[in-house]
């Protein structure tokens, strides 16, 4: 007894299982939504993760970075020669990205229904092969309008890109895994975007006017090819989801596929299901959707102001007149706030993934985000502030493009039971965003104003402010009402579970008895005719 009262036990005592896990895994805890158990991971799951961030990760990454690279190579080749070949004036730069968001907007809430009955491995190779012939078909364009009908039709086949790459890290990695994964994911926006640079600026130096091909003309050839052969490895390597693999994924084995699948109810991850009018009806009546909508759409926005470095540097002139910096300087120096950002992302994911923290990191690059709108604001062509504090605030605002890996993280955490809510919510947010960005950028950052660009700086003072009070608010709602929820749901399906295991003990024991029954009668009537 005495022993028993210092902590000693008897030989041969029976183990608790939540004091044997303490004592295998002292970092061990409970997941605050779901009550999953969260511990260190065996041998066996680690391999397995090693080989979703080796196979899956990687394809969604070099995927991205092409996507990406896609998308913004018109702002590289505006600045290369464009401007002046096909004799663009005014805001027609804008227009670009305009008609480009429109067909993004249009296409992104169908395609993600479609992804829904269609394999990922089918549908996203298959966009991804259109809009990589619209891209090479782009280098024939002679006229601003061309650019915008195919600007239009690439927006709506990279559509599912970003939001379908996203439901496929939620239906693989956990919540202690995947604002890292995201973030990698994400991060391959600002790779793309710093190759598009690069690429322009090396082939500006060697193929520029080689068979009579200009330059930029060059890249969009270049570039469709590369999201071709992306495309084509996509039938192979992507893994569609645990319930459901994708019978050509030769690198994932049953086992693989057990693992992903205990992963999941572990962790009571909903399993992926077809669209319907009542998922998408239970969604928008919940103060989630609106929560998230609101926020990414203001997150992303605030951002804005990095895509117009290259436009500022294109701008400034010497004393003599003569460009500062040259074309090749212009694709290359924003390479730098490209490479702070990657840092930001990946650092900020993997805390997130660490503290299972996801506001705060949110709120941090909003605080961050108001600075450089401040001096901007301030700041024109004839006021004290220095091109260096101009640079400042540019390079400044690459510390603040690490919010979206944290906000799709919370969106996974707080809403695990219902796939197809986390899919529609996603995709609405995004779509939601181009169809603002569709006439925003031409309001907001009209490329007539540059290079003070006199309303967007405000605008963007504004957005980071509004981030920080939803923040807030859904932070609130989180604490108070989300999980508490979450916890009542994951303890009526726990006692529904028992129920059915009890009730199943009971079948089964009455078998036994009619069986028991029937074999005593049958004993007997033998009995009977031996006698």
């Amino acid at each position: 007894m005495v022993s028993m009262m210092l902590g000693f036990k008897p030989k041969n005592a029976p183990v608790n299982p939540d004091e044997a896990a303490a004592v295998i895994d002292p970092t061990a805890h409970v997941d605050l939504h779901t009550g999953a158990v969260i511990e260190k991971k065996s041998k066996k799951e680690r391999l397995f993760i090693a080989r979703l961030d080796a196979i899956l990760l990687v394809y969604l990454m070099i995927s991205q970075v092409i996507k990406y690279l896609d998308q913004q190579n018109i702002s590289a080749a505006y600045v290369s020669g464009m401007k002046e070949e096909l004799e663009l004036y005014g805001n027609e730069y804008n227009f670009m990205t305009t008609w480009f968001n429109v067909g993004y907007a249009i296409f992104l809430i169908p395609s993600q229904i479609i992804i829904t009955r269609v394999r990922p491995s089918l549908w996203l190779p298959c966009l991804e092969s259109c809009w990589g012939i619209l891209t090479i078909s782009m280098y024939k364009v002679t006229s601003a309008k061309q650019v915008f009908i195919l600007r239009a039709f690439i927006g709506c086949f990279e559509a599912t890109c970003y939001p379908g790459a996203i439901m496929l890290l939620m239906s693989w990695y956990t919540p202690t895994e995947l604002a890292f994964r995201i973030g990698f994911y994400h991060s391959c926006q600002t790779v793309g975007n710093m190759l598009a640079g690069a690429l322009q600026a090396a082939i500006y130096n060697n193929l520029d006017g080689r068979h009579g091909i200009s330059g930029w003309r060059w890249m969009m050839i270049i570039d469709g090819i590369l999201t071709l052969c992306v495309a084509f490895a996509g039938f192979v390597l992507i893994p569609d989801f645990p319930t459901k693999p994708n019978p050509l994924s030769f690198w994932l084995r049953p086992k693989h596929v057990a693992i992903a699948v205990e992963r999941t109810k572990r962790f009571k991850r909903a399993d992926n299901k077809k669209f319907t009018f009542a998922s998408v009806k239970k969604a928008v009546t919940g103060p989630l959707f609106y929560c998230f909508v609101i926020l990414y759409v203001a997150s992303v926005l605030a951002q804005a102001s990095y895509q117009y470095f290259n436009l500022y540097l294109k701008s400034l002139t010497n004393a003599d007149g003569s460009k500062t910096w040259s074309v090749a300087q212009i694709n290359a120096i924003p390479i730098g706030g490209g490479a702070i950002t990657i840092v930001t992302i990946w650092v900020v994911g993997f805390l997130s993934d660490r503290y299972q923290n996801r506001w705060v990191p949110v709120v941090v690059q909003a605080c961050i985000g108001i600075i450089p709108g401040i001096i901007m604001s301030i700041w024109n062509v004839s006021s004290g502030i220095s091109r260096g504090g101009v640079y400042f605030s540019y390079f400044v605002c690459f510390l603040t493009l690490a919010t979206a890996p944290c906000i799709w993280a919370w969106l996974s955490d707080l809403n695990p039971f219902d796939a197809e809510q986390r899919a529609f919510t996603l995709g609405f947010a995004i779509a939601f965003y181009y169809a603002c960005g569709a006439w925003s950028s031409p309001l907001i950052w009209p490329a007539k104003t540059a290079p003070v660009f006199k309303y967007g700086w405000p605008v963007q003072v504004a957005l980071w402010c509004l981030v920080i009070i939803m923040v807030l608010t859904l932070r609130y709602v989180e604490v108070k009402h989300i999980r508490p929820k979450n916890r009542r749901i994951i303890e009526e399906k726990e006692e529904a579970a028992r129920a059915a295991q009890r009730e199943a003990e009971l079948h089964a024991a009455d078998d036994i008895d009619k069986k028991d029954t029937q074999v005593h009668r049958i004993t007997s009537i033998r009995s009977a005719e031996t006698a």
